[in-house]
């Protein structure tokens, strides 16, 4: 009897309630709906493996100890291809993603070797045509945005669907 595989993990920075809300909303009227399974997240790692949760959770819990909740800047649209994202910036976020994947780097796969563009994509899996006629008309409408990195959320990968694993709050205090 061989044990079964344990799922990829993912890694995403937690979004401030209001954020979370205002970007589901948008991921709702506008992904295609048999493939929304997800709520909106912005992924920091793609594809951690599972049966080191142990070690990433303890790295987790200590980093973020001296982390202060993150200011974030949504600073425009990204056209996908075949979907849209909000771009997001904060070099904070940026210093961290570089500093994790140093302390990982053996485990990355090479997506997630790649910089970091921060992202919060609200539709993905459409027609060309179909994204850029959404991507101008939110373009048309937007307004840069502020919006607050309250933790890190740990998920297992399950073929589609994601399970939350762990939450890790930033615990400093803001300056």
């Amino acid at each position: 009897m061989t044990d079964s595989p344990v799922a990829p993990i993912i890694l995403t920075l937690t979004l401030d309630a209001a954020s979370h809300q205002y970007f589901n909303r948008l991921r709702q009227q506008h992904f295609p709906p048999e493939r929304n399974y997800l709520e909106a997240h912005v992924t920091l790692f793609h594809h951690l493996p599972g049966a080191e949760q142990a070690t990433i959770e303890q790295h987790l819990q200590a980093v973020t100890a001296s982390v202060p909740p993150l200011p974030l800047h949504v600073s425009g649209l990204r056209f996908l291809g075949q979907g849209v994202a909000y771009s997001i910036e904060n070099p904070q976020v940026q210093q961290l993603h570089r500093e994790l994947q140093k302390t990982w780097a053996d485990w990355l796969t090479p997506q997630d070797q790649q910089p970091l563009r921060l992202h919060v994509t609200v539709q993905n899996k459409v027609l060309p045509t179909v994204a850029r006629t959404l991507y101008e008309e939110l373009t048309a409408s937007f307004t840069p945005l502020e919006a607050v990195g309250t933790g890190f959320t740990l998920w297992a990968y399950q073929g589609g669907p994601w399970q939350e694993l762990a939450r890790f709050p930033f615990q400093a205090a803001a300056v």
